[in-house]
């Protein structure tokens, strides 16, 4: 089979499409044929090296992926060849044809989601799962503002938070991205590259700030964010790319709550609730991945820079 192995941590250039054996499940062992892959950013940073856990070389990389059962081992009882799965995390990393899971790294595929959308679900839906009612602890009517809703996560963040009745506010940089954050449902989308949006997110929330912000890029926009903050509110910080000058009296003045994430620390009880949550919105249809571009598995190294340099509009994605 065909798979993306990384032999060095290092630019997207570091990996290399390659003929490897593919894998034999055993015990619970499930594999899937792939037909599209999820990229995410945080894949970026591990192929790089930059970041505080990286796997032993060479790896394969990626979680998150959609397909169909090739063949289980001889213990699986949950699926059976044929059926229309998404993966959750993945044994053998999941850039190539084929991809070996534990069963309990798999979710079925309603028919009314495409393996495209399928391979965009897990991470970013789960991440904004998390970060908006797992850490943020969100409830219904209040507000919620999005801080870079136009890319993956963000635009899951939108759709939980309107399917849970909160007003939603998201911010986006090109015409496109806002106008995809307002055709998923937003109350309000502003521009954070212009000057004066933060002033004009809180005249919206009538003066007093938000409830909650998810932080997409903390390195930027951390301390700005207090701006707009309602007095005890919270902030989960999902994304950064580096270091900033930060006064932490900021957050004793709103008593505010500050918490980071990073999906895969959550405990198996998170999951749980998490898998329940998607498979209710994926087959009710008020989750709706949003596929911005599509790479074939040749042009990982295309779809890495794409992911970190472009303003995304949803998810981007490898085809086998």
């Amino acid at each position: 089979m065909k798979a993306i192995l990384v032999h060095e941590f290092g630019p997207p250039e570091v990996m290399n499409i390659e003929d490897v054996e593919t894998p034999r499940p055993t015990g619970t062992q499930v594999l899937v044929r792939v037909e599209a892959i999820g990229v995410n950013p945080v894949e970026t940073y591990i192929r790089s090296g930059n970041y505080p856990s990286v796997p032993p070389l060479p790896y394969t990389p990626g979680k998150d992926a959609s397909g169909v059962v090739e063949s289980v081992g001889e213990s699986v009882t949950k699926w059976k060849a044929g059926d229309r799965v998404y993966t959750a995390n993945s044994l053998s990393g999941t850039y190539a044809e084929y991809t070996l899971c534990d069963e309990t790294q798999l979710a079925a595929l309603p028919d009314n989601v495409t393996f495209e959308q399928g391979a965009g679900v897990f991470t970013p839906y789960a991440t904004a799962y998390r970060a908006l009612f797992q850490k943020a602890h969100a409830v219904s009517g209040e507000t919620v503002l999005i801080h870079g809703a136009s890319g993956g996560v963000g635009i899951a963040t939108v759709q939980w938070a309107k399917n849970a009745g909160l007003k939603v506010f998201g911010t986006a940089s090109s015409d496109a991205g806002k106008t995809l954050v307002a055709n998923q449902g937003a109350d309000a989308v502003f521009d954070h590259s212009q000057d004066g949006y933060l002033a004009a997110i809180k005249d919206a929330a009538g003066g007093m700030g938000v409830d909650v912000i998810i932080e997409m890029l903390a390195n930027v926009n951390l301390q700005k964010d207090f701006e707009v903050l309602a007095m005890f509110g919270r902030i989960t910080v999902v994304g950064n790319r580096g270091s900033l000058d930060f006064n932490p009296r900021v957050i004793m003045g709103k008593d505010a709550t500050v918490t980071g994430m990073a999906l895969y620390n959550a405990p198996q009880q998170d999951f749980d609730e998490i898998h329940v949550a998607i498979q209710d919105g994926l087959s009710k249809g008020y989750l709706n991945p949003i596929i911005s571009h599509t790479f074939p598995l040749s042009e990982a190294a295309m779809a890495h820079r794409e992911v970190i340099e472009s303003k995304s509009q949803g998810k981007i994605v490898l085809v086998t």
